[in-house]
């Protein structure tokens, strides 16, 4: 169908999405919440999730908190919060054209960062590393303990209360845990199986592979704008390299922000109709009659083609040594963990410099349980506040 406007005719045929797949999620077949709540009236369980999540204190501090570049450097740059969003509208998207569950593919999307520490994965180094002792820290592990004890918005439950499908796809979006697990995960488990040896439901496949869509293309962008590489370095990289020929001969020599742009949604484009056919082909193969048989599958059945798959991976190699390594990005990466490692340092040997309530949760100094404490304070921090943080305790002031 084509429809007009008093602007001009739409291009094109207008898209109409498919019913709900018998293989989608469908909130009637919830397995539930922990703590029996009534559901509401005008809102389905996931997007009832999906609100929870927006409104929860982990989700608004990731708007200071690093994806590459320290928040505030510039004002293009991502944060943990607009990559996540820009996860959640690629993947919602994916999920309207295979007939999903479109609130609890954007919901496991906004939820998949949740557990990031400070300074993004390098915080998460330092973490891990200063805890291993007591079990060290994962993301995805402490996304789920945020979500289930430590966010405390609510009087009859810690956490927020998420769906069994939610908590399963936070837990499981890149596959089947292997035991042992997290500390974390484990004792969550234990009180509400998640089924970790199998493949999550599609939504949650398809907001983990979203997340790559989106972090390839935005980490190119941002690149591009800081200076890290050029215009002419990229023509040479795996995927992308195609891309940037293909805007350049349909649109000559642009403006750089022009440019991006039409580099980034031809490639976005590019990945996701791989994404949409594969992960089609897989689903014709495979038949599966409800969530449950795609839980059941042998293989994750949302996938890119192994030809897609293998130019996203040398890619990623490109970024890796071209943006992550990058000389000036490793410079702040070396503050970034002499911030977190004295901060550690500093709260385990004297818990007192903690807030008074987190304080009076610990024991004594430097032992298993105030390191725990002193690992979930951290884990919570912006970039900002870490560094008030250092200023407060050292009296010295870090430029990053």
């Amino acid at each position: 169908m084509i429809r007009s406007s008093p602007a001009g005719r739409l291009l094109g045929p207008v898209f109409e999405p498919p019913p709900p797949a018998a293989f989608a999620a469908h909130p009637a077949e919830s397995r539930g919440r922990l703590f029996p709540e009534e559901e509401s009236a005008t809102r389905t369980c996931y997007s009832r999730d999906r609100d929870r999540i927006i409104h929860s204190t982990a989700f608004r501090r990731l708007k200071h908190k690093t994806q590459v570049f320290i928040q505030g450097e510039g004002d293009y740059f991502r944060t943990r919060m607009t990559h996540s969003l820009e996860v959640a509208q690629i993947s919602r998207t994916l999920a309207r054209v295979l007939g999903l569950n479109e609130d609890l593919t954007e919901t496991v999307a906004l939820a998949h960062d949740l557990g990031h520490t400070p300074f993004g994965h390098t915080g998460e180094e330092v973490l891990e590393a200063c805890t291993k002792d007591i079990g060290g820290f994962d993301h995805n592990a402490h996304a789920l303990r945020l979500v289930a004890k430590l966010e405390h918005r609510y009087a009859d439950f810690d956490g927020l209360n998420l769906t069994w499908e939610t908590l399963e796809g936070l837990v499981k979006h890149n596959g089947p845990v292997v035991r042992p697990a997290p500390a974390p995960i484990e004792r969550f488990d234990a009180r509400w199986p998640l089924e970790l040896s199998t493949w999550p439901n599609l939504e949650a496949q398809i907001a983990a592979l979203s997340d790559d869509i989106a972090y390839l293309n935005h980490d190119i962008d941002d690149a591009l704008r800081a200076g890290l590489f050029g215009i002419e370095e990229l023509q040479e990289a795996p995927l992308a390299g195609n891309t940037v020929r293909r805007v350049l001969e349909a649109r000559g020599r642009i403006d750089l922000s022009r440019f991006i742009g039409e580099f980034v949604r031809t490639l976005i484009g590019a990945m996701t109709s791989d994404l949409l056919t594969e992960t089609k082909a897989n689903l014709d193969a495979a038949k599966p009659a409800s969530a449950a048989a795609v839980r059941a599958n042998r293989g994750p059945v949302a996938a890119f083609s192994p030809g897609m798959a293998k130019k996203a991976a040398a890619l990623k190699q490109f970024l890796f040594f071209r943006m992550y390594r990058h000389p000036r990005v490793v410079v702040s990466r070396e503050k970034q963990k002499q911030i977190v490692h004295s901060l550690f340092g500093a709260y385990a040997g004297d818990p007192g410099l903690l807030p008074r309530d987190w304080a009076a949760a610990c024991g004594a100094s430097r032992d298993a349980v105030t390191c725990g404490i002193v690992r979930d304070y951290i884990a919570g921090m912006t970039d900002s506040f870490a560094l008030k943080e250092y200023v407060r305790i050292f009296h010295s002031e870090i430029t990053l």
